[in-house]
C-alpha cells in the first residue's frame, strides 16, 4: 500500500504522529460551530452559569463519541465515511421558540421525540432514494455551500454580534490565515500542503495572540478534570413543541443526506452508496438520542468539515477517529475546550471562507457533468432560485405561519431540496433520459 497516498483512502494505514495533526484540524473547523447553539440558547433563557458549562462540555463529549459512530458503524448505524458530527446549529430558531414558552427542558424532550422519527427515517433510504438523483443531491450539496459563506464571512470579521466587528486586527487575521493555507496547499507537497488548514489556524491564533486579541482568563479558571452528567435538566413533553422539531429533524435528514454525498463526492469522487446515506442518518438519528440524554441540542453532520475534506482530500478513517478522541478528551478536561474556546472567530474565518467555498465547489462538479440544456436546466433554475433566494431574503416568509419560516427561511437548503424534489419527480424527461431508461 502506498504510504503517502494513504491519508486518501479509508483504511488506509497512517501513523500517529501524521494521523493527529489531520485529525485536530477536523476539530478545528466545526469547534465553534459545536458550541454556539448552546451559548445562544443558554444566553437566551439566561441558565445557570454552572449548568451552561457542563451542557457545552457534554457537546464535545457527544460530537467525538458521534463522530466514532460514523466512522466505525455499530450494526447499520453510522456511515463508514469521515463524517464530523456536533450540535447542530439548524435547529436554534426551533429551539428558541420552544424555550421560550416551555423553556429547556421541552427543547430536549422534544428533540427526543425528534430523534426516534430521523431513525425510523433512516430506515426508508432505499425507497426515499429516487428522491435524491445526482441533480437533486448535487443542488443540496451547493445551497449548503452557499448558505455557510455568510456564516464564513461572519467568523472573518469577528463574529456575528461582535462589539469589534469588522475591526481591522479581524481582517488582517483572517487574510493572514487564507495566504498561509493558500501558500502551503498550492506551493508545498505532503504533510504541509493536507495540513494546510491547521497550520493556517495555528498561524493566526498566534498573530491573535502578538496582537493581544486573546483573553486566557477562561482558561485558567476552567478545571482540568470534570465528567459529563447524564439528564442534566428534566425533560418535558409538549405536542406543538415536538411537532416543531419532527419537522426540522426531517429538514435536517435531507441535510445530512446531502453531507453524505458531499463527503462521497468531494473526497471520493464517487456517488454515496444507499447503506452509507441510510447509516449517515441513522448515526444522526441515534446521536441526538444520545445527546438528548445528556441534555445538549441534536447533534448532526457538520457541512463545515465536508468543506475540509473537499479542499484536503484527507478521508482516512484513522486520522479523523484522532481527532473525535480529542473531542472526547475535550469533553473530559475543560482546559482544553477552553483554550480553543477563547480563540478570535476571525482565526477560524479565514479557513471556514475557503472551506464553505469548497462545498459549493464539490456539488457545481457533480452539476456540470449532467445535461442542463433542458430539463435539469430548469431545475437548477428554480431550485436555486427559489431556494437559495428564500435563505437570502427570509423576510419573504414573514406573513406565513410560523412554522413555514422556521423550516424553510432558516438557510435555503431546505426550500432548494423541495423545490428541486418536486420538480424533478414533476417535470417530463428529457428524450435522451427517456430512451436511456428504455435501452
Amino acid at each position: 500500500m502506498n504510504k503517502e497516498g494513504s491519508i486518501y483512502q479509508l483504511d488506509g494505514k497512517v501513523p500517529l504522529t501524521k494521523a493527529i495533526p489531520l485529525g485536530i484540524q477536523h476539530v478545528l473547523a466545526m469547534f465553534l460551530g459545536n458550541v454556539s447553539p448552546l451559548i445562544i440558547i443558554c444566553g437566551m433563557l439566561k441558565m445557570d452559569l454552572s449548568l451552561k458549562t457542563t451542557l457545552i462540555q457534554s457537546s464535545m463529549f457527544i460530537a467525538g463519541l458521534v463522530t466514532l459512530i460514523q466512522l466505525y458503524p455499530i450494526w447499520k448505524v453510522g456511515s463508514r465515511l469521515p463524517v464530523v458530527m456536533g450540535t447542530s446549529s439548524g435547529f436554534i430558531g426551533t429551539a428558541k421558540a420552544v424555550g421560550s414558552s416551555y423553556g429547556y427542558g421541552a427543547i430536549i424532550g422534544a428533540s427526543l421525540i425528534g430523534a426516534i422519527l430521523e431513525i425510523i427515517l433512516g430506515f426508508f433510504i432505499k425507497p426515499l432514494r429516487k428522491l435524491f438523483p445526482p441533480v437533486v443531491t448535487s443542488l443540496v450539496i451547493i445551497s449548503i455551500g452557499l448558505s455557510l459563506l455568510p456564516v464564513g464571512i461572519n467568523y472573518f470579521a469577528g463574529g456575528s454580534g461582535a462589539a469589534d466587528f469588522g475591526d481591522p486586527k479581524h481582517l488582517l487575521v483572517g487574510t493572514i490565515v487564507i495566504v498561509t493555507i493558500i501558500i502551503l496547499k498550492q506551493y508545498t507537497k505532503g504533510f504541509f500542503s493536507v495540513s494546510s488548514i491547521l497550520i493556517g489556524i495555528i498561524v493566526g491564533y498566534i498573530v491573535a495572540i502578538c496582537l493581544g486579541m486573546v483573553d486566557f482568563t477562561q482558561v485558567k479558571e476552567a478545571a482540568w478534570i470534570s465528567f459529563p452528567k447524564i439528564m442534566p435538566v428534566k425533560m418535558e413533553f409538549h405536542l406543538d413543541a415536538i411537532i416543531a422539531m419532527g419537522i426540522m429533524f426531517i429538514a435536517t435528514t435531507v441535510e445530512t443526506i446531502g453531507d453524505v454525498s458531499g463527503i462521497a463526492r468531494g473526497g471520493l469522487d464517487r456517488e454515496a452508496t444507499e447503506k452509507e446515506l441510510t447509516g449517515g442518518v441513522l448515526a444522526d438519528g441515534v446521536g441526538s438520542f444520545i445527546a438528548a440524554i445528556f441534555g445538549v441540542l441534536p447533534n448532526t453532520s457538520f457541512s463545515q468539515n465536508v468543506g475540509l475534506v473537499a479542499v484536503t482530500k484527507v478521508v482516512n478513517r484513522f486520522c479523523i477517529m484522532t481527532g473525535a478522541v480529542f473531542l472526547i478528551l475535550a469533553g473530559f478536561i475543560p482546559k482544553l475546550s477552553a483554550l480553543l474556546s477563547v480563540m478570535p472567530q476571525s482565526v477560524l474565518g479565514g479557513a471556514a471562507v475557503i472551506m464553505f467555498a469548497m462545498i459549493f465547489v464539490s456539488g457545481l462538479q457533480t452539476l456540470t457533468k449532467l445535461n442542463l440544456n433542458g430539463r435539469n436546466g430548469m431545475i437548477v433554475a428554480l431550485a436555486i432560485g427559489i431556494g437559495v433566494g428564500v435563505g437570502n431574503v427570509p423576510q419573504a416568509l414573514e406573513q406565513l405561519p410560523q412554522w413555514v419560516s422556521q423550516i424553510f427561511a432558516q438557510n435555503g437548503i431546505i426550500m432548494t431540496f423541495v423545490i428541486a424534489t418536486v420538480f424533478n419527480l414533476i417535470l417530463p424527461k428529457d428524450k435522451e433520459e427517456v430512451e436511456t431508461v428504455s435501452e
